[in-house]
């Protein structure tokens, strides 16, 4: 017999009944019934009742067992009586009579339970990975994950792409993030980065002839964390194609997603077809460039209505050029009470207030009311309702100013008006892609142009696009949108050194400078480069939404904490002085 098991823990079924077995793994928990010892043998595939009576030549042993020690049983497998049969689990028609046993691994006092949904403090689950990854949960969350992984190469080498790693240490390249730097041993007073995506390296591949590349790519960012993301390394899938256009990319990367979201999401809805939103549009409707569109809630202008009304904050606000009042309809939510919930959170996102008017019937006809209402008469609310397309029972919310100052606010009251409500739709992924996102945009203060989105991207229209407006150039760059987050995001590459030299002498860099920063790219693209394009898919994010999860701590093995601190492993730490006199540095004490 095998030194450690014979089966998993997953494996015995009433077949086995009379056999003689040995099994490994850790002790669940201990169920001590008048004499008679339970304990549930688990391994990373499953559970195995095991017990053990004064008969058993090991019952004094077994009797020091506690939870989550590492044990090693032999035993005879027995049939359950009926009444006792667990049908939850593979294992659950028979139980394991154990004659013999090793103590692999005893545990010290746990300072969390495996067994059990008890919740505990980030600090503590972070600090002891190791027995939080046991939990039930989160072997679930890493073999989702896994399977994920498999899932996405399997799909890129069935539609013809070979996989290529890029490098880990390179040269520092600003992407939009603070890189993490490393000093160099070799070349005292330089620094590699680790790099933020193999965003150039891979767009390298294209110029050297490879047409198809993609990578299971780790990244690395040194970003202020979110719930929603690392605040240093990554994974993403990362994909990159030769002499394609925006929807070849499209077309490419739909199906893959499509089925690893159909494979593992649980029975949940995939949408088919997905939506192609303009970033202005998506801007207007939905107040972000990451819409939920389970939420069918789309704002809308309604300036007009308050221009030159009584509602003198509005009206006067209207004056003022680049400023439009905007309307979140809330079907159903026509109720005081529901009207003033909705205040409240204006209140607690640093607004004084958001108007409203709700709708009722009051036996003659339908009436406005609220506020708003009362200011702006019938005429104008009648008008508001028509364009909203509301009724009865129905309300509508208002915001106002210059759109980018409040449209977060808007975007996120869209959100809770829609959960409030009901109206957003749980057993779905929704997918759309953001499209036409503008290059440029101005400074308000300097007045100064400068990139607001990838300088990388290819302008529409080309070097005839870079003569005109700044502010009216867009960029062959896209996002992919599912549920509120962001999953996807890609361009095709402007691959003509003469339009990206224009392009960033628009931002203010002399090609000097650009041929300093960017020169590995820039030198081989004139060299036959073709047009190519791609995209990157955040695998922590995209499991995140399989797994149903708020936070992606929960998907990640061994994640940094909110302070990007690795609890478990003491990091970061601090060097040891030998180290910094080989690398000639000298740490400066903290600023007071």
């Amino acid at each position: 017999m095998h030194a450690y098991r014979s089966h998993t823990c997953a494996d015995l079924t009433q077949a086995n009944v009379g056999d003689e077995v040995r099994l490994s793994g850790w002790v669940h928990r201990i169920r001590d019934h008048g004499g008679i010892l339970f304990v549930d043998l688990r391994d990373t595939y499953g559970m195995t009742q095991v017990l053990c009576d004064p008969d058993s030549p090991v019952f004094a042993e077994l009797e020091k067992v506690r939870a989550e020690w590492c044990i090693r049983i032999d035993g005879t497998v027995k049939a359950r009586a009926p009444e006792l049969v667990n049908p939850k689990i593979p294992t659950g028609e028979i139980e394991v009579f154990v004659r013999g046993l090793e103590v692999l691994g005893a545990s010290k006092e746990l300072p969390l339970m495996v067994f059990g949904d008890q919740e505990y403090p980030e600090e503590t689950r972070l600090k002891y990975r190791y027995l939080d990854l046991r939990r039930e949960a989160m072997q679930r969350n890493m073999k989702l994950r896994s399977d994920v992984v498999a899932g996405m190469r399997k799909r890129m080498w069935d539609k013809g792409f070979r996989e290529w790693q890029t490098p880990i240490i390179t040269a520092s390249s600003p992407e939009g993030a603070r890189d993490f730097l490393v000093p160099s041993r070799l070349h005292p007073g330089k620094f590699y980065a680790l790099p933020q995506a193999p965003q150039q390296f891979k767009q390298l591949i294209m110029v050297s002839g490879y047409d198809k590349y993609f990578q299971i790519a780790p990244c690395f960012r040194d970003e202020d964390p979110r719930a929603d993301r690392s605040p240093t390394d990554f994974y993403q899938l990362d994909l990159e194609m030769s002499f394609v256009e925006q929807q070849d990319i499209f077309d490419t990367i739909q199906p893959v997603l499509t089925g690893i979201f159909e494979e593992f999401g649980g029975g949940r809805k995939v949408d088919q077809t997905w939506e192609q939103i303009s970033y202005r549009d998506a801007a207007l409707w939905y107040g972000s460039d990451k819409p939920d569109l389970r939420n069918p809630i789309k704002m809308q202008v309604v300036s007009e209505h308050f221009a030159g009304s009584g509602f003198a904050i509005f009206a006067k606000l209207l004056e003022q050029d680049g400023t439009e009042i905007r309307a979140i309809p809330a079907p159903t939510g026509g109720s005081r009470k529901f009207c003033d919930r909705m205040n409240a959170f204006a209140q607690k996102e640093g607004l004084p207030g958001m108007g409203y008017i709700f709708w009722r019937d009051q036996g003659n006809g339908i009436e406005a009311a609220g506020p708003l209402a009362k200011n702006i008469g019938p005429e104008r609310t009648e008008a508001i309702r028509q364009q909203l397309g509301l009724g009865v029972g129905d309300a509508a919310f208002f915001l106002g100013g210059k759109p980018k100052a409040f449209e977060p606010v808007a975007g996120r009251a869209r959100n809770v008006i829609g959960e409030e409500l009901g109206l957003t739709d749980k057993d779905r992924f929704a997918f759309a892609w953001i499209v036409d996102f503008p290059i440029y945009e101005k400074d308000a203060e300097s007045g100064k142009i400068d990139f607001e989105h990838n300088p990388f991207s290819m302008p529409q229209g080309g070097m005839d696009a870079l003569n005109g407006d700044p502010l009216e150039v867009l960029g062959y760059q896209y996002d992919l949108a599912c549920n509120g987050y962001e999953l996807v995001s890609g361009a095709i590459r402007n691959h003509k050194p003469e339009i990206m030299f224009k392009a960033f002498e628009i931002a203010g860099y002399g090609k000097e400078e650009v041929e300093k920063r960017f020169g590995g790219m820039v030198n081989a693209f004139q060299y036959g480069a073709p047009p190519h394009g791609g995209c990157a898919a955040g695998i922590d994010r995209i499991v995140m939404l399989l797994a149903d999860e708020a936070n992606i701590r929960e998907v990640i093995m061994f994640p940094m904490n909110q302070r990007a601190e690795d609890l478990m492993m003491g990091a970061p730490s601090e060097p040891m002085n030998e180290q910094l006199r080989e690398l000639r540095l000298r740490v400066l004490p903290p600023e007071a």
